[in-house]
């Protein structure tokens, strides 16, 4: 998308620029020089910004790796009662032997734990894709696999649960709520 900015830029500028340069000639003018600098200069830096601009929203492409780690529900995507409620019923994590471990929680106190494997999938995706495995019976947040939501720095999973609907985790430690 950005190569086409560049085009587009060039195809509008380069025939103005090539105007001013036979008008400085035709005239002799010293002024025609210093706009042809100034439009070069405006052309690189906007080349330059765009450039860093697309570097910085580039999404993360994910490997096997970045999968391992704790996970706990997002409590800033739709912040409030259940949000918290959530966070302090279901955690999980999956560690860097393919395991992942599912937590159902009273805050800091463990009931239950669902156990599975994950394996990752980039054959069609310039991204991993991950897939969890489950020993059964398993827990109804674990029916389907997460969707992934990649951003420039991170990515977040979304647990699809046919009682909650979408869950939202990201990876972090689970701490405990301020002020409860």
């Amino acid at each position: 998308m950005f190569r086409g900015f560049q085009i587009l830029f060039l195809l509008l500028i380069s025939p103005f620029i090539i105007g001013v340069f036979l008008k400085g000639l035709k005239h002799k003018s010293e002024l025609s020089g210093k706009v042809i600098l100034t439009l070069y200069a405006l052309g690189t830096g906007f080349i330059i910004i765009m450039s860093i601009i697309s570097i910085l929203s580039k999404k993360k492409v994910l490997d096997k790796s970045d999968f391992y780690g704790e996970y706990t529900i997002d409590r800033n995507y739709f912040p409030g009662i259940n949000a918290d409620w959530q966070y302090n019923r279901y955690r999980f994590e999956i560690k860097d032997n393919d395991s992942i471990y599912f937590y159902s929680t009273d805050e800091e106190k463990i009931f239950k734990t669902y156990k599975g494997k994950i394996v990752t999938d980039k054959k069609r995706y310039t991204s991993r894709r991950i897939k969890f495995q489950m020993e059964q019976p398993t827990h109804h947040i674990l029916t389907d696999n997460p969707t992934i939501y990649r951003e420039p720095w991170d990515f977040f999973m979304v647990l699809n649960s046919p009682k909650y609907h979408n869950m939202y985790f990201r990876k972090g430690k689970w701490k405990k709520i301020d002020g409860k």
